[in-house]
């Protein structure tokens, strides 16, 4: 498959993947399906898919885990990749994978 390349409006390349992501019935977690079909827990380590028909099957694949009780809700979710850095395009998906989007330090006034 030919991957999609676009570029930022400053001229770096980066490359349209899918990722499959759920979270993990056990603690809630949110869970990247790997190469081996397993969930792991860092988008690193999580499967990139360059095609919507790859991503589909993953994705059935996905849910032979709901079954098991393993993770629920799976759903593709749309990546940039670039310099072997991993980014979910939607905000959404950005804050499931890499935390709050504001600090833990904030400080409560008035106590």
């Amino acid at each position: 498959m030919v991957k999609r390349y676009n570029r930022y409006p400053h001229g770096r390349r980066f490359t349209n993947m899918q990722m499959i992501i759920a979270n993990r019935l056990s603690d809630g977690r949110v869970v990247f399906l790997d190469d081996r079909d397993s969930w792991v827990n860092d988008i690193v380590d999580g499967l990139l898919l360059d095609s919507k028909q790859d991503a589909a099957q993953r994705l059935l694949m996905a849910q032979r885990a709901v079954e098991e009780n393993t993770v629920v809700d799976p759903y593709i979710i749309d990546v940039l990749a670039e310099d072997g850095r991993r980014r979910p395009v939607q905000v959404r998906e950005r804050i499931r994978a890499f935390g709050p989007s504001v600090s833990h330090s904030l400080r409560v006034f008035g106590d």
